[in-house]
Order: structure tokens, then sequence, then C-alpha cells
């Protein structure tokens, strides 16, 4: 198969509520993802920037996705220098070493009321 999407994606909206529904179990913890979609026959070597509003960007945080995989990648997983900041605005660009395909995604488990949110990140380059 020919590889889809592009190297480069912004995500302009980003944050991770910092609370969840008590005792919530991972799949209902609140969180931020980007699910990512390599459909090349090559790794795809992400590098992940955080913009703040206030301060300095963090990162790059580094992911791979394998060859003709998926990563549903949660925001506060990742690993670095700093963790990603929950309560916290913030936007991300991602670049890869192959073209992909990302989708945005937050659960926002707060309230008893779940709520889910997703789109697809913007193709920049």
């Amino acid at each position: 198969m020919e590889p889809l999407g592009n190297r480069r994606w912004v995500i302009p909206e980003g944050f991770i509520p910092d609370a969840s529904m008590a005792n919530a179990d991972r799949a209902l913890t609140s969180h931020e993802a980007a699910c990512v979609l390599n459909t090349s026959d090559a790794d795809a070597r992400l590098e992940i920037t955080l913009f703040f509003t206030d301060r300095e960007p963090a990162g790059p945080y580094r992911v791979t996705v394998g060859a003709r995989r998926t990563l549903h990648l949660r925001f506060g997983e990742l690993e670095g220098e700093e963790p990603v900041p929950r309560g916290t605005d913030y936007a991300s660009v991602i670049e890869s070493s192959v073209p992909v395909i990302v989708q945005h995604t937050r659960l926002d488990s707060r309230a008893a009321e779940v709520a889910l949110m997703t789109t697809m990140a913007y193709p920049a380059g």
C-alpha cells in the first residue's frame, strides 16, 4: 500500500483534565490522545513538541509507530524531560519520518456524565 497521510500534523487544542471519576480504571481515566495510523512499510519515528500560553515549548517527545500499525498514544504517558502537565492548555506539533494519519481524542471523566471529543488533526505539511 502507498503510504497515506502527512509528515507534519498540528493539534492546536490540548488539555488533559486534572481529575477523573473516583476509582476510574485506565479506560475511564481522563486523558488526551493522538491516534496515529502508519500505512507505510517503514516504522514512523515521531517527534512531538508541545507549545504553551505562558512558557517555552516542551519536547520533543519521541515515539515509534511500527510499519503498517496504529498507536493510540496518550499524551499523559509521553516520556521525556518533563511530564505533560494536567490542567494546562497546550498545543502540539507532531513530525514524522514517514507519512501518517493523526486523529485527536479527549476523554473527560471529571463528572459522571463522561465526555468524549475527537477530531482530525490539521495536516500541516
